[in-house]
């Protein structure tokens, strides 16, 4: 079967073909994005409860909630904000699957659901979002610009937002800047009084007249009419017409009213390029094309702004995150282009530019196979999708390379090209396929790492394991089917050949000069690798090696923070912004930034957004980096140093956004008490010392006062002497704040809202307010001041907790070349515990980054563990044996070497992506000692000695295992030292697998061979004397057969084996197996005669014969692989039978002799009859 298809060229070039071109079609046709679509098992809260105080939210709205969430399993993190009129609880769920996942938002909803029947009446319903990699961030930014804050800049943003929303594959589009439209019925209070109407009447009669109605229906004749009642308008006039009943009489509204269109009260401003503005998110759906996406909004952005043209409004893309998905994509197919050239080079130089055509077409085909599969198993192109192609595009080169180099060596031979593919299946499918197994062994387990981590980087092990499974059947089939076709003859040699073969017999000479010295000294040869171990270990934890386990690409894009004194109004900050603004465009060249844009209310943080009058940011959006432009750290310092002397702000810090998994900042120190006064106190204290440490930068905390706030207590005996309503009272007194919705209608799709509310006046003092009037029964009126108590304090903008716990939140970022995140959160952890004792209520959580860190640092070990485990699993199925698959992953710690000397060169640090390198590097580095040994151990089979079994061994793989290894390199190089551009995430990692490959592979040519020599030393040397199988009874009839039988006749082994030889030849079958065991013992296939003397001992277990055999079968075997003892008892248990039978045979006491000798508990007396049975 398989020599026809190795001749099958049709089948063979059709198959290449349909691969191809599908793979391709697969590649061109998957979706774009940056990051694979990731679930983050995160989900987010928000309830609105219109005109409360940040404390009302928190006991009202966030409390309830969090009662209802504690009451739920897998919850990892809960963090909630409580502030004016808003609460957003953040829920992180364990890593469990998706399934459970479901059930816990499921059991989240229903919790929320019964939490709403205690929530106040006129609060919102919640809303729940689960949180992924594609709605955290938003794919593009748009502004939508005018020449005032008018309707006709509100409406168009809302038109916008909902056309953008409704464009292929936005999940959804979210506007900052502006508010809903009102109808607002602004009321005199002295009006009213004079008048005698209160405005609680007012507000009510608003309320009574301005409503739709369906009365149901009537039936009037033959026909059914429904009856409608239609009483409201987005007109103003309509309204002002309403009649209201006053002591004079009826009267028009707009006779004690001025009714007007706006909009609510605004909690951000926006301004792009010193215009006001409205900004809005665009969030990709899941798998959605990215850069399909944007080009859909570029289309609509210009046909809108050609639209608008005229009225003042025009539309910017001030933010496109696809410029940094299209330079990671880039980068990766740049770094895999040149990786793919420089293997074709590399296997050109050493094997000639015959074969590299013939790998290099084999590369394509793995490719695009593997495309083909990822894009079946609906996978995007994404940047991990690449870095999986990158890592293993020098491996599926390995395997073609071992192929092609043995078939021509067989070709030397003399072999015809059929024969030497087969013979070269026969010889390297077993080391070749463990080889690749034992990759897939170290990279598979990575689909379980936890944590986001663990998400992200997912799909690198599925990626590497199809493509490794693809280049199997291309190097066994394809490529020896390539070979076929062209004939290739090896004894036609050119120079350029004869050049090659110079060189690869010098190198083999060199090295064979290198490692005989090396073979004399086992022991301090041994010694000297492990100390370099020890080094590299020592070096990592005496903070030698820099450390930065967060190591990211800053994406072009970074935001500054505005912390404004508490009290400051919404339109301050606004202004103050603008300064900021203008102060940068007046400093720094405008070609550094792609655009500048300010919002005054909200300011985002790495896990949540932040409301408040008193603070605001500055996005600057950067083009993508080209020649003669700064990297986004030093525009950063540009701006810090622009800003600095800005009056207004108390504080300013940025926040840049990086590629790869969301986390919080370094440092993110959660303080945590119930005492509000000693929780500031503490953290206070706590900033002093966080400034000292070394590496700490743009250190600020979340806590915030929003303003003065003015706290009424009604007076029960004012009000009752006043003849008053408590609860008009109340009502008043929010009609003369910030008035009361009291209605609502649709027009256009959009809700509008009646707000009656004061007019509103200019207020000095707190006594101007508390001198506003309300109306008696008898006509006269009581200022509120007299109604009420007083006092005065400062608000809390924002109320944090912490896992249901009030918590301040202290976040500064990290400079990685003067220290790591592990070592400074360990230094304030310290440091905290000198000052600990006088604030005993209150505790430190370094949750966040540290967790994550620490989860993945934790799963990573497990995951290392369980790849060794399987590994040495395989190579021990491979070897059968126990020390050798030992011997094999004693290249790991040669690896790691390897990898701590690479970053210490390339001055690059240990990141958590660095040490996902090293995990797979235990595959990789392994298939040279596999192949190493697998040579070693044949050469011992066939006779050598130890010494030389070894040396020839690594004399005729030395080539292979060389190039197997630059290719590998050379597919890495490119992105390891940036010549398709530097990546901090990814150029790391391949440092690592390029360093740790290299370093590997020296060491196990040179360490490997002592190591071999010095394991099996006492398992070789011994070459047992086993007696071959006796002959059948010759049945053929004649002379000759006469004479045979005659002499076993008289042969006493023959009288002992007759009659199971005699049971034997009875059945046809059975006599067949014997022949056959027989042939494969005398020619040492130890294998295949244990298979056949096994299968005979089933149909007949007490023949003494075929039990002697069986158990010298395995003895020849175990001689063969170094007398490996594994295999002792299987023999123990043919040869106890055997005994039973003819305990005195020659044969028995010799092979008796031989186990007692091999059984490590020699001095037990062996049951010889339990065994038997």
């Amino acid at each position: 079967m398989y020599r026809k298809l190795l001749t099958n060229t049709v089948l063979v070039n059709l198959t290449f073909l349909l691969v191809v071109v599908a793979g391709w079609l697969s590649y061109m046709s998957m979706p774009r994005e940056q990051d694979p679509d990731v679930n983050f098992n995160w989900v987010i809260v928000n309830t609105v409860w219109p005109g409360a105080t940040a404390e009302d939210v928190e006991n009202q709205i966030t409390n309830p909630i969090e009662d209802e969430i504690e009451k739920i399993a897998d919850v990892n993190r809960v963090s909630s904000s409580s502030r004016v009129a808003f609460s957003f609880i953040v829920i992180r769920f364990a890593d469990i699957e998706t399934r459970e996942f479901r059930q816990r938002i499921e059991e989240l909803r229903r919790g929320i659901q019964s939490a709403v029947d205690n929530l106040p009446p006129d609060a919102k319903q919640p809303i729940v979002t689960e949180l992924s990699s594609s709605n955290t961030y938003p794919t593009a930014v748009v502004t939508v610009s005018g020449i005032e804050n008018d309707e006709l800049l509100r409406r168009t943003s809302r038109d916008v937002a909902k056309d953008i929303a409704r464009i292929k594959g936005v999940d959804r589009a979210d506007t900052w800047g502006i508010e809903d439209p009102e109808l607002q019925v602004l009321f005199d209070p002295e009006k009213l009084i004079g008048l005698g109407v209160s405005p609680t009447v007012l507000a009510s009669t608003v309320n009574a007249y301005f409503r739709d109605l369906t009365a149901g229906s009537i039936q009037l004749g033959e026909q059914q009419w429904r009856i409608r009642l239609s009483g409201t308008s987005n007109d103003p006039n309509y309204l002002a017409e309403l009649p209201i009943l006053t002591i004079e009489g009826e009267l028009p509204l707009r006779s004690v009213a001025t009714i007007v269109r706006g909009q609510e009260k605004p909690s951000q401003l926006v301004s792009y390029e010193g215009r006001p503005a409205s900004m809005i998110s665009v969030f990709k759906r899941g798998n959605a094309n990215s850069l399909s996406l944007l080009e859909d909004l570029q289309a609509y952005v210009y046909e809108r702004n050609y639209a608008l043209e005229g009225q003042g409004i025009h539309l910017d893309i001030v933010d496109d995150q696809t410029v940094a998905t299209r330079t990671a994509i880039g980068l990766m197919e740049k770094n895999a282009l040149i990786g793919l050239m420089l293997v074709m080079l590399v296997t050109g130089v050493f094997l000639g530019w015959k074969i590299a055509v013939f790998t290099g077409i084999g590369l394509v085909f793995s490719l695009m196979g593997s495309f083909w599969i990822l894009a079946a198993m609906g996978e995007t192109l994404n940047i991990m999708v690449l870095l999986g192609i990158v890592i293993v595009l020098g491996m599926l080169v390995d395997d073609a390379v071992v192929v092609v180099e043995s078939m021509y060596v067989n070709l030397r031979k003399g072999m015809s090209s059929i024969d030497a593919a087969l013979a070269t299946a026969d010889e390297m499918w077993v080391p070749v396929m463990v080889s690749s197994l034992t990759t897939i062994a170290a990279f598979l387990p990575l689909i379980l790492l936890p944590g986001i981590l663990g998400q992200f980087m997912r799909i690198v092990p599925i990626v590497v394991s199809v493509a490794l499974v693809v280049s199997l059947i291309e190097a066994f089939w394809l490529l020896p089917s390539h070979i076929i076709s062209a004939n290739p003859d090896p004894a036609k040699l050119g120079l350029i050949q004869r050049t090659r073969n110079r060189v690869t017999n010098w190198i083999r000479h060199r090295y064979i000069h290198v490692l005989i010295p090396v073979m004399r000294f086992p022991r301090l040869s041994i010694s000297a690798g492990a100390m370099l171990s020890l080094l590299a270990v020592f070096a990592v934890t005496s903070n030698f090696v820099r450390v930065d386990f967060f190591a990211n690409d800053p994406i072009r894009l970074f935001y500054l923070n505005v912390y404004m004194p508490a009290g400051t109004s919404l339109s301050s900050t606004d202004e103050a912004l603008k300064r900021l603004d203008v102060r940068i465009r007046q400093r720094l060249d405008a070609k550094e930034f792609r655009s500048i844009s300010t919002t005054a209310g909200v300011l985002l943080t790495e896990t949540e957004p932040l409301f408040g009058d008193s603070m605001g940011q500055i996005m600057f959006s950067l083009p993508a980096r080209t020649n003669g432009l700064h990297s986004v750290d030093e525009l950063i310092e540009q701006v810090r140093l622009a800003t600095q002397d800005i009056p207004g702000p108390t504080h300013l810090s940025f926040l840049r956004r990086n590629t790869g998994p969301p986390s919080e900042s370094p440092i993110s120190v959660k303080v945590r008490g119930d005492k509000i006064d000693q929780l500031r106190q503490a953290t206070a204290a706590l900033e002093a010392l966080m400034v000292t440490i070394p590496g700490i930068q743009d250190l600020h905390s979340n806590d915030a006062l929003a303003g003065p706030q003015l706290t009424l207590k009604l007076n029960p005996d004012a009000i009752t002497r006043a003849q008053l309503n408590p609860a008009d009272i109340a009502e008043i007194l929010r009609l003369y704040v910030d008035g009361s919705t009291v209605a609502n209608m649709r027009f256009e799709g959009e809700k509008w809202n009646v707000r009656v509310k004061a007019t509103p006046s200019s207020l000095q003092d707190i006594k101007s307010f508390l001198n506003y009037p309300i109306g008696l029964a008898d006509g006269s009126e009581i200022a509120i001041g007299q109604l009420v108590t007083y006092s005065s304090s400062y608000a809390e903008s924002t109320i944090h907790h912490r896992n249901f716990r009030r918590t301040i939140t202290l976040e500064a970022d990290l400079d990685s070349e003067v220290n790591n995140s592990i070592k400074a959160n360990a230094q304030i952890a310290e440091r905290w515990q000198d000052i600990a004792d006088q604030y005993p209520d209150v505790t430190l959580d370094f949750s966040g980054e540290m967790d994550d860190i620490k989860e993945s640092l934790n799963g990573m070990a497990v995951l290392f563990l369980f790849g060794i485990g399987l590994i040495y699993m395989i190579l021990g199925t491979q070897f059968k044996s126990y020390s050798q698959p030992l011997l094999i992953l004693a290249t790991v710690p040669m690896a790691f070497t390897g990898v701590i000397l690479g970053l210490i060169v390339s001055n690059n640090p240990l990141s958590l992506y660095t040490l996902y390198g090293v995990i797979a590097l235990a595959g990789i580095v392994a298939n040279d000692a596999i192949v190493l040994i697998s040579t070693a151990n044949r050469n011992l089979a066939k006779g050598m000695s130890l010494t030389h079994a070894i040396i020839k061994a690594a004399q005729r793989r030395v080539m292979p295992i060389l190039i197997t290894t630059v290719t590998t390199m050379a597919g890495l190089f490119s992105l390891a030292a940036g010549l398709g551009g530097k990546s901090l995430m990814w150029g790391p990692l391949a440092t690592a697998i390029v360093w740790g490959l290299g370093f590997a592979t020296i060491l196990t040519l040179l360490l490997t061979p002592p190591l071999y020599a010095f394991i099996m030393r006492n398992k070789t040397g011994k070459k047992a004397i086993l007696a071959s199988p006796p002959p059948l009874p010759d049945s053929s009839g004649g002379m000759v057969a006469s004479i045979n039988n005659l002499s076993s006749f008289f042969s006493k082994e023959r009288q002992v084996d007759k009659a199971g030889l005699d049971e034997i030849a009875a059945h046809g079958s059975l006599k067949t197996i014997y022949e056959m065991a027989t042939k494969a013992f005398e020619n040492g296939e130890a294998e295949i005669a244990i298979r056949h003397f096994q299968a005979l001992a089933k149909h007949l277990p007490n023949n003494f014969t075929i039990n002697l055999m069986a158990a010298q079968s395995i003895m020849l075997y175990m001689q063969g692989i170094g007398w490996d003892i594994g295999y002792l008892d299987r023999a123990k248990r043919y040869f106890a039978k055997a005994k039973q039978v003819h305990p005195d045979d020659a044969r028995v006491i010799h092979l008796a002799a031989l186990i007692k000798e091999l059984d490590t508990n020699s001095d037990v007396a062996i049951d010889w009859g339990k065994l038997a049975k």
